[in-house]
């Protein structure tokens, strides 16, 4: 049942609270299930609003700050007070250096064996062999601390008769660590909805963020639906991720010609598939 304050609302702050409420659902899910209580997320979602509220009231004197954050927050001053002098900053994104091998080694036809699939690769030696391809990401972290640790994460397996290392396949969503498929989702959801909002602040334009909807799909072809979606994936991911390293690298390049760097940029690309029961559709109809 809905607030009946919300009635009396203009219509853009029901629109805001109806997109919060579709958003807020799968989030309750996720801590119910991992058991984290109402009073942690609503700790992190005051500190949000403040934050928020800073970041629109930039400037003026410090002593009318916590004033200025309350009325535009709706949080009393003493909650202001403390959540300002023990804000809480964000963790920055960690570089998943094993993730990043992973997808070197996916996408590189240098390590793909004849039929064009990564291949299974000597563990040490010149290139082609997991040793030169760990160093091609990092000179910071030995390649057989990078090998455990993509273990680990169920990225490769480790033939120690043949001394050598095979991809597993699908392995992007690193398994049996659940903290950092936590971390991957935070991120990955959290810069698609941050993209989105821009957008909806903005002009419309500043991102990319599109979707299809396709309502009376029958149950039966979902599995069709989700294997041409992967497929469409792998083809962005082998085109995206060459590209965008030797982005990275041209502009290595320039810093290191004497070039001032402009600021760098985190880039994310994703796509999304998703697909639950359509009452609204009569059996048998589609309509994309």
């Amino acid at each position: 049942m809905s607030d009946p304050t919300e009635s009396s609302l203009p219509p853009d702050q029901q629109a805001v609270l109806e997109a919060v409420n579709a958003l807020l659902a799968p989030l309750a899910r996720l801590a119910v299930a991992r058991g984290v209580h109402f009073s942690e997320v609503e700790e992190r979602l005051k500190t949000a609003f403040v934050q928020a509220a800073r970041e629109a009231n930039p400037g003026g004197l410090p002593h009318r700050q916590v004033s200025r954050i309350s009325t535009t927050t709706g949080i009393n001053r003493r909650e202001v007070t403390r959540l300002v002098n023990a804000q809480l900053e964000q963790p920055k994104p960690r570089r998943s250096l094993a993730g990043e091998v992973y997808a070197h080694w996916l996408t590189n036809p240098l390590y793909r064996d004849t039929a064009g699939q990564p291949a299974a690769l000597p563990r040490q030696g010149p290139r082609p062999s997991f040793e030169a391809l760990a160093r091609e990401i990092t000179s910071d972290v030995h390649p057989r601390s990078l090998l455990s640790e993509m273990q680990r994460l169920g990225y490769v397996t480790l033939d120690e008769v043949a001394d050598t290392v095979q991809p597993v396949k699908d392995a992007l969503v690193p398994r049996g660590d659940l903290p950092r498929a936590l971390r991957i989702l935070g991120s990955n959801v959290g810069s698609h909805l941050s993209g989105a909002v821009e957008n909806v602040l903005g002009d419309g334009h500043r991102h990319l963020e599109q979707a299809i909807v396709a309502s009376g799909v029958p149950f039966d072809a979902v599995q069709a639906v989700r294997q041409l979606v992967a497929a469409q994936w792998k083809q962005s991911f082998d085109t995206l991720v060459p590209a965008l390293e030797r982005l990275i690298e041209s502009g290595a390049s320039t810093e290191a010609e004497g070039v001032p760097p402009a600021p760098a940029q985190r880039v994310l690309i994703g796509m999304y598939s998703y697909h639950q029961p359509d009452p609204a559709a009569p059996p048998g109809e589609g309509t994309p």
